[in-house]
């Protein structure tokens, strides 16, 4: 009762001999991951005679009850029985919460002997997380925690994905496979099927490669904040033109850069003040791992920079609202380009 694993341990403990428990919460914003870890616990159940299934997929209008006569009901066959139940925007409402505690303590109690039951939640906000429901569910389960694959994990799991299939790749390949499925894990893990079934076992060569896998890398702004940030010019010009082809708001990729660029003026004041990041850091809510990053840009940045950075942004937004501005470009997405590409390096423009 209230264990807790990480994706990784779980996956190397479901491979061993090991005793089933009544209640998984597996939790994550990975579908592709999230999907898999449940498969190999469906699997598990079924090699130990967990031969009825049942799946709900249940929000905040949903059928509760559901769960009370799946898990309270005789198998007309005798059969032991799995109930799978997602939750796919992790708010059960009212009813659900209620529903949720039940079943907690009923698996507490110990009354519930012919069911494994498996529950499927994004990953939950820190004030969900807190609730009553959330609380006593993962004390009565076995939670499976799975992270989020960023950019700097993918190469390693494309390796690792590859190495399943006893296939490899050279270092450039696989940085060059990394950013054509970067932000699209299951589209990823696809292209890597692909490979595994049009190319024998060892080493596939690069113009292989190239001819084989699709550009299905998906782009958040987020992301294209992390790659300003790290000073990478070449990603940050990928992803915007990639936000751009895939309909994205220029505003909402204007608001994100320009919040950084505040960001980083405030602290480039302090800096010229003298005062302590620490505290400023706190108050700004910047925190692990952006903290590493927000450093590396303060690095190459100085104030005058910056403050042109915001002049930049302003005619960018005057731009967008169809007004002319002088000594710019007319249209906003190569304006907000330079920009961005200004984060990444002042001198490079």
């Amino acid at each position: 009762m209230g264990k807790t694993f990480t994706h990784e341990r779980f996956v190397n403990l479901i491979q061993q001999d090991f005793t089933l428990d009544t209640l998984y919460c597996v939790c994550g914003d990975e579908l592709l991951l999230r999907n898999e870890t449940i498969d190999s616990i469906r699997l598990h159940c079924r090699n130990q005679g967990y031969n009825e299934r049942t799946s709900l997929i249940l929000d905040a209008n949903g059928n509760w009850s559901a769960i009370q006569e799946c898990t309270q009901s005789i198998s007309l066959f005798g059969d032991l029985k799995i109930l799978e139940i997602t939750i796919p925007t992790g708010k059960p409402g009212k009813t659900g919460a209620t529903a949720l505690i039940n079943l907690a303590n009923q698996v507490k109690a110990g009354e519930i002997t012919d069911t494994i039951i498996v529950i499927s939640l994004p990953k939950l906000d820190r004030a969900t997380a807190a609730t009553k429901w959330a609380q006593q569910l993962f004390d009565a389960a076995t939670v499976i925690n799975i992270a989020n694959i960023d950019r700097q994990q993918l190469p390693g799991w494309i390796k690792a994905r590859l190495q399943l299939q006893n296939q490899s790749v050279d270092d450039s390949t696989q940085a060059w496979i990394t950013d054509k499925v970067e932000g699209n894990l299951f589209a990823a893990h696809q292209e890597i099927l692909k490979l595994g079934l049009l190319y024998p076992e060892g080493k596939i060569q690069s113009e292989d490669i190239e001819q084989a896998i699709l550009d299905v890398a998906r782009y958040d702004v987020f992301s294209l904040s992390n790659a300003m940030l790290e000073g990478n010019g070449k990603r940050t010009v990928r992803m915007i033109q990639g936000l751009k082809s895939e309909g994205e708001a220029l505003p909402l990729i204007l608001g994100v850069i320009t919040r950084e660029i505040r960001t980083l003026y405030t602290l480039a004041v302090a800096r010229q003040k003298g005062e302590n990041f620490s505290g400023l850091f706190r108050q700004l809510r910047i925190f692990p791992p952006r903290d590493k990053l927000i450093r590396q840009a303060m690095e190459r940045l100085s104030l005058k920079h910056l403050m042109g950075m915001i002049q930049h942004a302003h005619d960018i937004d005057r731009l967008f609202k169809g007004y002319p501005v002088n000594g710019r470009m007319d249209d906003a997405w190569e304006e907000i380009t330079r920009l961005a590409l200004k984060v990444v390096n002042p001198a490079i423009l």
